[in-house]
């Protein structure tokens, strides 16, 4: 390093040892200085000024239709004939020797037979050819970076769409994440542009066929290993409807994760994947597809999709037996969780990767005759709201910014800005400073919305998941005391007084522990 790229002790001492230095190479300064030379007097008539570089490219390249244009020529002689008067009584000529002596100098080793001598015409072209690359790759790169587009925001006169939370269950690798970034690019949520970004990150890491899911899957370490573990969130919009998705993930370590995207959920959507070996293994004892059924059902979901994914398969191949098999083994089971298989259940076949029958019909599945997925997203029936019910929104996460924000789905009544609301169970009373709608600010917010709240009054340490957000004259209730039912579905160990457990109600997660032995006449 430099020691004059440094910040010394004392600026006197360096002051000091620098002057010697510095009064000896006086006279050589300026014994270099032209002395004699003319004051520079500014030619007003002088020509315009054109760089050597372009000079040559001009004489070089004649135009197209072979006849020299008079006035690129006239500029050209004109600038080669006019020696203009420079300062310390240099000219144009000599200016030009010395840079091409200096290019010579930087680039020994040109091309050609002029003795190593580079083309200045050549090397304009050059230096061009770079400069466009690497603005294109700026305008690229910027491109790439814009944000995911946004449903534009309603008039302010139009009615609201209804909201419709959707969350994504299976077992692990049957595609959810696949299909929701599948959804959201065939609605143009994400653009191409963004899409293809993805396929190359995605490619130069060989995970070829992960790219879509990273349109949900944003945490580096879910990128990496291919595993949901936040419920990832999204929303898109049909003509009808608002649908906010809520990928769940489907290793049975994040299954508290689960819960909580349950616990927002109106609509459940079961991925089973169609591939052979990996149907049996998600619904076999030990995988998932069971027990996320169940959790729905338990979390209050009533109404299940099953889209069977992965037709496309090779093993499958849109085979009308295999989708058949995957359903006669799953009726049974759902039945028994308590869904009713002609009302609350819906099968149909699909594919995450390649987006058939999610948007528009496949011409590969003939022996399918029912809407495409969206579609039918689109017919169902609109759910039952309480839109003048009392306030009732269960927080699901919190955190700071610019203030206390707040996550969570109106479940009954209406907030709008500047509204008083009582924190339940810690009776604080807050005030709602902003709303956002699916990062979209409003002036209020009906049933069914996945909302986030700015409020003032309270500490974003004073709250805990499952708090509640209530009408100040109508709290809900609170009490250490209620009745449950119990199902145990697999359990190595002995459940008995002592044992701890983690307890989920809604978006509530409480550690408690048995103090005392079930009743007999319980069924476990």
């Amino acid at each position: 390093m430099d020691s004059r790229d440094t910040a010394p002790d004392s600026w006197e001492l360096e002051e000091d040892a620098e002057a010697p230095a510095a009064a000896a190479g006086l006279p050589t300064a300026f014994a270099a200085l032209n002395v004699n030379a003319k004051p520079f007097v500014p030619n007003v008539n002088a020509p315009v000024f054109v760089p050597s570089f372009l000079q040559a490219s001009a004489v070089e390249m004649p135009p197209s239709d072979g006849a020299p244009d008079p006035v690129a020529s006239m500029e050209v002689a004109e600038t080669a004939g006019v020696q203009s008067p420079l300062e310390n009584g240099g000219t144009e000529a000599d200016m030009t020797t010395e840079e091409e002596t200096w290019e010579q100098k930087e680039e020994p080793g040109g091309d050609g037979g002029g003795g190593g001598q580079e083309d200045p015409g050549a090397g304009g072209a050059c230096e061009e050819g770079s400069a466009r690359k690497e603005d294109e790759e700026m305008m690229e790169e910027e491109e790439e970076e814009m944000p995911v587009p946004k449903v534009a925001p309603a008039p302010p006169n139009a009615p609201k769409k209804e909201h419709v939370n959707v969350v994504f269950i299976g077992h692990v690798d049957a595609g959810k994440s696949t299909i929701g970034g599948q959804i959201m690019y065939l609605t143009g949520m994400v653009d191409k542009r963004t899409l293809e970004k993805y396929e190359r990150e995605a490619k130069e890491k060989n995970r070829e066929t992960w790219y879509l899911s990273w349109a949900l899957d944003t945490n580096q370490e879910e990128r990496d290993k291919g595993k949901t573990v936040e419920v990832g969130r999204a929303y898109f919009e049909t003509e009808k409807k608002h649908f906010t998705i809520l990928d769940a993930p489907g290793h049975k370590s994040f299954v508290p994760n689960m819960i909580g995207g349950a616990s927002q959920a109106d609509l459940a959507v079961l991925v089973i994947s169609a591939r052979k070996g990996e149907f049996e293994t998600g619904f076999e004892k030990g995988g998932q597809t069971r027990e996320h059924a169940m959790l729905a059902k338990t979390a209050g979901v009533k109404h299940l999709i099953v889209l069977i994914n992965k037709m496309d398969d090779p093993t499958v191949n849109w085979s009308l037996e295999r989708y058949e098999e995957c359903k006669e083994k799953l009726v049974p089971f759902l039945k028994k969780v308590g869904f009713n298989p002609k009302k609350d259940i819906h099968f149909m076949p699909c594919s995450g990767l390649t987006g058939a029958n999610l948007k528009d019909p496949v011409t590969e599945c003939p022996w399918y005759t029912a809407l495409p997925f969206i579609a039918h997203l689109d017919s169902l029936p609109n759910f039952t709201r309480s839109n003048d019910g009392p306030v009732r929104l269960p927080i699901v996460d919190k955190y700071k910014d610019m203030g206390t924000v707040i996550l969570g789905k109106l479940e009954s009544g209406s907030i709008s800005k500047a509204q008083q609301l009582i924190m339940m169970p810690n009776r604080h009373t807050v005030e709602v400073l902003s709303l956002l709608s699916d990062d979209v600010e409003t002036d209020d917010a009906t049933p069914g919305e996945n909302l986030k709240l700015r409020l003032k009054g309270i500490e974003e340490e004073e709250i805990l998941p499952g708090f509640i957000l209530c009408s100040p004259d109508n709290l809900c209730h609170s009490g250490r005391t209620f009745d449950a039912q119990i199902v145990i579905i697999e359990h190595k160990s002995i459940i008995c007084p002592g044992y701890n457990a983690v307890l989920h109600i809604h978006t509530c997660i409480e550690e408690v522990q048995i103090t005392a032995k079930p009743s007999p006449s319980v069924k476990c």
